[in-house]
């Protein structure tokens, strides 16, 4: 039906960009993308650094990035600010956005198919929680809210340089997480909105998987020529976080470990800010949390079949 974007990982503005020139590549020039919020509800980048200094650093900070703490085998990401113009490597989209807002355009989506939309959610919350804030009705019109975000109990599972250095952001902080971090206000908004399924994808899956050369090379052999080509630039050794939320809908059969769980964030600031809150029934304060289905554990292997085969059906469409 869509893509919306927000800022998270990079600002909204550069999430649009690679979102326009993705549907170019893939020859699906007729969805549109609607661009988000620029900023988080409340927290900020001058926040987050004061966090830092009361509570120590973060080892991943998105848009705000503008350097790894110690040495990491993944490189540094170009710092850039909220406004700045958008250039990307390669040459930007002839597509241009939809003048309409995130928010608007999901609270018009599930009026016209109430109960029929599933929204996958890559990024922080912010677009949901304005939404929400806006149509009291827009969550409870939703067939299903599948995120990826929060962090229960992670483990390093993979024995490698890219996985030890990607543990170090759990290794003592075991419930804190990016996309909530970002925008804790707008992650408890969401987790006390009436959805009628939830399905929450943690970081805790994600430790069992990783963008390895190998799959690189399957995905690359697989993929329309365009897509190839836009792989072969891709970088290895970074986790399967939101491959993982898309691969659940297209096959739910990927999850080998779940649990129901009453699911909120910390939204007091200090040391525990953005931590994820749970509770099995019974056991949960009563605020308005609403049962999700967390997703624990899933098999890699067939996460990365599902992934190929999608990449050889998109070959197939596209006749290359």
């Amino acid at each position: 039906m869509g893509i919306t974007t927000v800022s998270g990982d990079v600002w909204a503005n550069r999430a649009t960009a690679l979102a326009l020139r993705g549907l170019g590549l893939t020859g699906r020039e007729d969805i549109p993308v609607a661009q988000g919020a620029t900023f988080p509800l409340l927290n900020s980048e001058a926040a987050t650094a004061r966090w830092e200094g009361l509570y120590g650093k973060l080892v991943w900070k998105g848009a705000w990035m503008r350097d790894w703490v110690e040495p990491t085998v993944q490189s540094t990401p170009e710092y850039h600010g909220p406004f700045d113009p958008v250039e990307l490597p390669g040459g930007n989209s002839h597509l241009q956005k939809s003048e309409e807002i995130a928010a608007n355009f999901l609270i018009r989506m599930v009026h016209q198919y109430p109960g029929e939309i599933t929204i996958v959610a890559c990024g922080p919350l912010t677009n949901l929680a304005l939404a929400q804030r806006l149509d009291p009705q827009f969550a409870s019109l939703v067939g299903e809210l599948v995120y990826m975000g929060g962090s229960f109990n992670p483990q390093q599972v993979l024995k490698d340089q890219s996985a030890a250095e990607f543990a170090r952001e759990f290794e003592n902080t075991p419930r804190r997480e990016f996309n909530v971090a970002f925008d804790p206000e707008a992650a408890s908004i969401v987790s006390r909105s009436p959805w009628r399924k939830l399905t929450v994808i943690p970081v805790d899956p994600s430790t069992a998987t990783q963008r390895t050369p190998g799959l690189l090379a399957r995905l690359e052999k697989a993929a329309p020529s365009k897509v190839a080509a836009f792989i072969a630039g891709l970088e290895p050794g970074f986790p399967l976080w939101d491959e993982i939320a898309a691969g659940y809908v297209l096959d739910p059969g990927i999850v080998t470990k779940a649990d129901q769980l009453y699911v909120d964030y910390v939204t007091d600031f200090g040391p525990k800010y953005g931590a994820t809150l749970s509770w099995h029934e019974h056991y949960q304060p009563g605020l308005g949390e609403r049962k999700a289905n967390v997703v624990l554990a899933i098999d890699p292997a067939r996460l990365e079949d599902l992934m190929v085969t999608a990449m050889r059906e998109g070959a197939q469409r596209q006749g290359n």
